[in-house]
């Protein structure tokens, strides 16, 4: 098995880069420990960048990141950037160019973490949403008539192709049987409403279920699963679904985890590089103050080991991060830890180093 490893580090806006400082010290841990390499290279895509120079990508960035192993991303948004140009100028781009068709969201409470639903504890929450990542109205098709007159109309349109449908849902299929919890696959979608994209994405989710007989396979609206996730969210397993609802129902998913602070996720192309974040913003009014909370950036490190086949590592940071948030902070939120950004990272990396 491969054990150097080349990761791109884009450690972003705002707060990005002080939370992936403290991901890199707890990965260097890992590798450590483990006796894998990382061996990491710097890009200062972001607002700064932009703003020196109007330019969000080079040109050149694409065929760049393709020869790393995974990238590393801390988060990207700028105060002084109108909100969508480096969303859309980087993000989506790199999802859509690097062809991450699936975004990975586990939604896990862990111990010590305060949960708002009443009576849910780390048991009843710990599951797995895979989301279409490159299709849906996120395609970006569409478009405006009459723009500025009462006659306006405007078309956004839902792009939904048999094969970006059907290996989104075979990635959900293959990670059910590989997380090996409940053996369960719940398709989210509108098929009620939405009968041409969630016909297809239904017949296919049936067509594809007959070769996982092992896998037991349920439906449920959009809207039944945000009510099922605040009344019962310990009936799921792993969920598949398409991107617009993926996007809704993950927000929803990292509160009821405890919030933004300890949501990770990656944007996944099993046969090319995948790329690895936190969930949160840029938190611009925390930057420079050493309080930021650092969990996400730092369980994204771990998922990011695991995809490269680093899988006891990975797993050691999760538990190294449940070790803190169990014994030792205070909450989540910026600010209100009781440690510092740094500490926090200093914590988790002690603990990996000797778990």
């Amino acid at each position: 098995m491969k054990r150097s490893f080349e990761i791109a580090v884009i450690a972003g806006d705002g707060t990005g880069p002080e939370v992936i400082a403290e991901g890199i010290k707890v990965l260097n841990a890992a590798s450590s420990r483990f006796g894998f390499k990382l061996n990491f290279n710097h890009y200062d895509f972001g607002g700064d960048r932009y703003l020196r120079t109007g330019e969000t990508l080079p040109d050149s960035a694409i065929d760049e990141l393709r020869k790393y192993d995974a990238i590393y991303l801390g988060a990207i948004g700028h105060p002084d950037v109108k909100p969508g140009i480096l969303e859309k100028g980087i993000l989506l781009r790199l999802r859509f160019e690097l062809d991450q068709y699936v975004n990975l969201r586990p939604v896990k409470l862990y111990p010590g973490v305060e949960c708002p639903l009443k009576d849910k504890g780390p048991e009843h929450i710990d599951f797995v949403v895979v989301r279409e990542n490159t299709e849906g109205l996120y395609a970006g098709a569409g478009g405006v008539l009459k723009k500025g007159t009462p006659d306006e109309v405007a078309v956004q349109e839902s792009i939904n192709t048999r094969k970006g449908v059907e290996r989104c849902i075979r990635y959900a299929f293959e990670y059910c049987k590989k997380r090996h919890k409940m053996n369960k696959l719940t398709l989210c979608g509108k098929t009620n409403v939405l009968t041409y994209a969630f016909d297809l994405w239904e017949r296919t989710f049936y067509e594809v279920a007959r070769e996982y007989s092992e896998i037991e396979v349920d439906y449920a609206h959009v809207d039944a699963i945000t009510m099922w996730f605040v009344k019962n969210p310990e009936w799921f397993d792993v969920i598949v679904t398409d991107n617009m609802f993926g996007d809704i129902i993950t927000d929803l998913g990292a509160m009821i985890q405890g919030g933004m602070g300890i949501a990770a996720g990656g944007n996944i192309n099993p046969e090319g590089v995948s790329m690895f974040e936190p969930i949160g913003g840029s938190a611009p009014k925390y930057k420079g103050k050493n309080i930021i909370n650092p969990l996400a950036a730092i369980c994204a490190g771990g998922m990011m080991l695991e995809h490269l086949g680093e899988d006891r590592a990975g797993k050691i940071i999760e538990k190294a991060v449940m070790e803190v948030t169990g014994k030792h902070i205070k909450s989540l939120a910026a600010g209100k830890m009781g440690l510092s950004t740094t500490e926090v990272g200093d914590l988790v990396a002690n603990y990996v180093s000797k778990l």
